[in-house]
């Protein structure tokens, strides 16, 4: 793989954040959250978006939906008291990232072709079988108009889709992005990934359900509003932090050394699974003093919505640590995977210098 350049997002900030995921309501309780598992029941989305978001919808789409609710209405461009946009829907973008969403549905959709032919699927339920149904589905719900992406990236998907809206920002397309990271649990997922279902929230007794070994995954939806600095404060906007600079590379010690400079270490690290051991340069760049996160202990195997889920958390230590305190680095992906990804995310008033360089970082 080719190293990428650096980039920087000066003028990208955060103005809302949604969850919607069992055992956290808020970015703050993610990170009360971040601790051995516990069991939780799973999260109801119909007490959210009601029976008219359920209909002809799988799982994946209506959890998205109800995280991007919450983040819309955390960034007060949808009213408490109802779904209308309080700004044009063409200056809000979708960047939805799954890499497993919508698998059950495409499974079954092909099993039944196989047992009986197409005469058995039911018109209303095969669109749910596109790639793209939960990015698609956001903006038609919500009225956003904007630029719409999926992403199915591996590891660092849901890091990615963060970059990729704020490049959609950067470069003028849209004003705003909405960024949804979404994956569930079901025996279909289960099945291909080797994992028991039960194990996602947890057997009664707080005893993990299903076969020995087997990884917990994740059930739930995180989304973020990203938006150009200036539209935020012209809007009266609040931002809760700022974008800054993102990298994606084919190894953890070159992604980390290339974001940080050799004299800096970040003010707490989100990185999923064991933090690294001495094999990983990473360990060298960031001394073991600064603090780690690893969310997939508490929720599960993140995959595609990982990253988007670390950045809520972020925004939850940034909120709590105070300006003073550092930057959050979030990572996704190992040595391991096809390429790790990372991304800065700072206090809003923290000044981000350099211009973003066209084009961004990301493949």
């Amino acid at each position: 793989m080719t190293p990428r350049t650096s980039a920087t997002l000066p003028t990208v900030v955060v103005t809302g954040v949604g969850l919607a995921l069992p055992g956290a309501d808020t970015p703050r309780e993610l990170l009360r959250a971040a601790a051995p598992r516990r069991p939780y029941e799973p999260f109801d989305t119909g007490a959210r978006i009601g029976r008219r978001g359920h209909r002809y919808k799988d799982r994946a789409t209506r959890l998205a939906l109800c995280a991007a609710l919450d983040a819309l209405r955390d960034a007060a461009l949808i009213p408490g008291d109802s779904e209308e946009l309080t700004v044009p829907g063409g200056t809000v973008g979708v960047v939805a990232s799954s890499n497993l969403g919508n698998l059950d549905t495409a499974c079954l959709t092909a099993a039944a072709i196989a047992k009986e032919s197409t005469a058995a699927l039911s018109p209303m339920g095969l669109p749910n079988a596109s790639s793209n149904v939960i990015a698609s589905w956001a903006a038609i719900r919500f009225g956003l108009r904007g630029p719409n992406l999926m992403l199915c990236n591996g590891a660092t998907s849901g890091l990615d889709a963060v970059h990729w809206a704020a490049t959609l920002v950067t470069a003028g397309r849209v004003r705003r992005a909405l960024v949804i990271g979404v994956e569930t649990c079901n025996p279909v997922v289960e099945g291909l990934l080797n994992s028991p279902a039960g194990e996602a929230h947890g057997a009664p007794g707080g005893e993990p359900a299903g076969a020995p070994g087997g990884e917990p995954l994740l059930d739930g939806a995180a989304a973020l509003v990203v938006e150009g600095a200036a539209w935020a404060r012209d809007r009266g906007a609040e931002p809760v932090a700022a974008l800054g600079r993102y990298e994606r590379r084919a190894g953890l010690a070159a992604c980390v050394g290339a974001l940080l400079p050799e004299d800096r270490a970040p003010g707490v690290w989100f990185t999923p699974g064991t933090p690294p051991g001495p094999r990983a340069a990473g360990a060298a760049v960031l001394p073991g003093t600064v603090p780690r996160y690893d969310l997939t202990a508490a929720f599960g195997r993140a995959s595609g919505a990982l990253g988007v889920l670390q950045c809520a958390a972020a925004v939850g230590w940034l909120g709590e640590a105070g300006a003073g305190a550092g930057d959050a680095l979030v990572t996704s992906g190992d040595d391991p995977a096809d390429a790790v990804a990372a991304l800065l995310l700072r206090p809003p008033g923290w000044p981000v210098a350099g211009p973003r360089q066209p084009g961004g970082a990301a493949a």
